[in-house]
């Protein structure tokens, strides 16, 4: 069994490595060197900085001519109107809000807490499938068409 004090990579070569590693950085003449600090007299003031020069106009200070034409302005046309709910989609709707009633308040249709849970749960997911299940499919997008 070896212990640390045996081996030759203890702490005494780990040091005398580190000490070689310094010496040869600091032999190197293109390092850099930390300047020395100095104390600073009142004639080592830095300058103010010189003043912006002022601005006759600003790009966000531009006003269009007057006798510029009226290019004209885009007025989208109206939304078409909302589709009205079929029954299936209000019975989906139902179901989510009954499902939600049962799993907030279950006191309020007269169950317990441990038979509405379950109950609220089948409704909600059964309304959210039913609405999903009901969706339009869209026909596939080709794109813009000019």
């Amino acid at each position: 069994m070896s212990t640390r004090h045996e081996n030759a990579d203890g702490p005494e070569d780990i040091d005398a490595a580190f000490a070689e590693i310094v010496a040869g950085l600091e032999r190197d003449e293109p390092m850099a060197r930390w300047p020395e600090e100095t104390t600073r007299t009142s004639s080592d003031t830095p300058q103010q900085p010189a003043e912006p020069e002022v601005v006759e106009s600003a790009p966000r200070d531009w006003t269009p001519p007057a006798d510029a034409p009226d290019e004209g302005h885009y007025e989208p046309p109206e939304p078409p109107p909302m589709p009205k709910p079929t029954v299936t989609t209000i019975g989906g709707i139902t179901l989510v809000v009954l499902g939600m009633t049962l799993l907030l308040v279950p006191g309020l249709v007269g169950l317990g807490a441990t038979a509405a849970l379950p109950i609220g749960l089948v409704a909600v997911s059964s309304g959210i499938g039913w609405l999903l299940f009901r969706m339009r499919k869209s026909p596939p997008d080709d794109g813009a068409q000019l």
